[in-house]
């Protein structure tokens, strides 16, 4: 890529929507080139901040709309020259044709970098090591898989150019194309089975990304996590010039969690690299206070590389300052709003060990509030094979609603496991484990909750939408009408 772009040269983008590509032209734009795009007319997130940076992009995809000029197009790989035009006149140009995940790869191989990966968690802990990397004078960029309200509401934070950390996704293995000098793992179970059919598959892909790690590069992970220990395990034998860091509440070493408390919608914790310090999150659950141990791990690594094994006096100050700030990001527990003593959140949780941890993690958080949920589970796929599990999942909520599938773009129904499936497994586990069979209920559409919902929610209640769908509009419409029947 380096050798493709040079200040002021221009860069197309097909699908610049999507939260990857998006962020990737954030980054593009902050180093001097000149980018542009298309996508749907579907409002995202993302139409805010491409607006924020001034990208231009159309809506709707059409040949003309491609810069002969162009150094390079990106596009997202759900598009093919056959299906997309643009990426046929990309082709009829003779212009360079990348896909995001190969560009993202050839643009982590100009710096020092570091993939974030894992089934759960890798949002979270590159936002938060984004903020402690502030903290702690990295020179460095981050891309993070959603938009942070602690990097300005973008997905990515410029800070130097000398280090990068990307959150790299495992699906279709496309984190292969990352070129990383270490590796965070946070987790790793069965997931994706319409490209992962059984867990073997998902954890092989994992392991074939930790060998990339070239010798004496380190890979961090989760110790509380069985899959991650497994990877890493597997990785040890083949390589043993790879550097394991363990971190975790069952870790060894300078990040084992030695304290947990809850307290005042606060997470307070202890590590053990600065046993006199005790760190504060105010975004909920243990899954948080590891993603948490994981971006000071992979801080305090990079801190020690940068200033030759030395830590200002200040660093554990600075760094508990900037944990106790930290806020989350877009569909992470986020906060969309609070009205008339109801809560509104929205969270992306979409496998049913996320479910579980993030439902366990409000309780924990907000003892006296009733939790009401709305799931719209992704893919029949996943839903077939963790069927049970997510309705187990479920079980800390007070009040669910269960809706349709949401395909996606992967997979059509082809009969089988569906939205009501999951709705009778789930009323039936509620009912045997606690006697509240009653309260689980099945509306096809999101929206169409909206209604029943006025008749249930209640001043005090916590109500959030999960998933990867669209249910999330079920929350905007709540929260604009919840003053009408209070």
């Amino acid at each position: 890529m380096g050798k493709l772009l040079s200040d002021h040269a221009k860069v197309y983008c097909i699908g610049i929507k999507g939260t990857g590509i998006s962020a990737l032209a954030e980054l593009l734009v902050q180093s001097g080139l000149s980018v542009s795009g298309s996508d749907t007319a579907e409002i995202f997130y993302t139409d805010a901040i491409l607006k924020k940076l001034g990208i231009p992009y159309f809506e709707g995809f059409d040949a003309s709309h491609v810069p002969p000029d162009a150094a390079l197009v990106i596009h997202s790989a759900a598009y093919s020259p056959e299906s997309n035009p643009e990426m046929g006149m990309a082709v009829k140009l003779g212009l360079p044709l990348i896909k995001y995940t190969d560009a993202l790869g050839e643009y982590s191989a100009l710096f020092d970098s570091t993939g974030i990966a894992g089934v759960h968690g890798k949002t979270t802990t590159t936002a938060l090591a984004g903020v402690l990397f502030r903290a702690a004078s990295l020179p460095a960029k981050i891309l993070a898989g959603s938009a942070v309200a602690s990097f300005n509401g973008c997905s990515t934070l410029s800070l130097g150019s000398k280090y990068f950390v990307a959150e790299t996704c495992e699906y279709r293995k496309h984190f292969l194309a990352f070129r990383p000098q270490r590796i965070v793992l946070t987790s790793v179970e069965s997931d994706h089975q319409d490209f992962f059919p059984v867990y073997n598959d998902i954890r092989d892909a994992f392991l074939e990304y930790a060998l990339k790690i070239p010798p004496g590069g380190e890979l961090i992970y989760c110790a509380d996590d069985p899959g991650a220990c497994e990877v890493t395990g597997l990785a040890k034998k083949i390589r043993n010039d790879i550097n394991a860091v363990p971190y975790g509440f069952s870790a060894s070493g300078d990040f084992k969690i030695t304290s947990y408390r809850v307290y005042d919608e606060r997470s307070f914790f202890k590590i053990a690299a600065f046993p006199g310090s005790e760190f504060s999150l105010r975004i909920p659950g243990r899954h948080s206070v590891l993603n948490a141990a994981a971006a000071l791990a992979l801080t305090v690594i990079m801190s020690k590389k940068e200033f030759q094994g030395s830590m200002a006096d200040d660093f554990p100050k600075k760094i508990m300052s900037a944990l106790d700030e930290f806020s989350g990001s877009r569909r992470r527990s986020e906060i969309t709003g609070e009205k008339d003593g109801i809560l509104f959140m929205d969270d992306y949780a979409h496998h049913p060990t996320a479910i579980a941890s993030t439902l366990c993690g409000l309780k924990e958080f907000y003892p006296q509030r009733r939790l009401v949920v709305s799931f719209m589970s992704h893919t029949f796929s996943r839903t077939a094979a963790l069927l049970d599990d997510f309705a187990a999942s479920l079980l800390p909520a007070d009040i669910v609603f269960l809706h349709k599938i949401y395909a996606s773009a992967r997979e059509e129904y082809s009969g089988g496991v569906n939205g009501l499936s999951l709705y009778e497994k789930t009323k039936e586990v509620f009912e045997k484990e606690r006697n509240a069979g009653d309260r689980v209920f099945y509306v096809d559409e999101p929206l169409d909750a909206c209604d029943p919902l006025k008749t249930i929610l209640q001043k005090g209640d916590l109500f959030i939408t999960m998933g990867a769908g669209n249910n999330w509009s079920l929350g905007q419409k709540l929260l604009r009408k919840v003053g009408v029947y209070l």
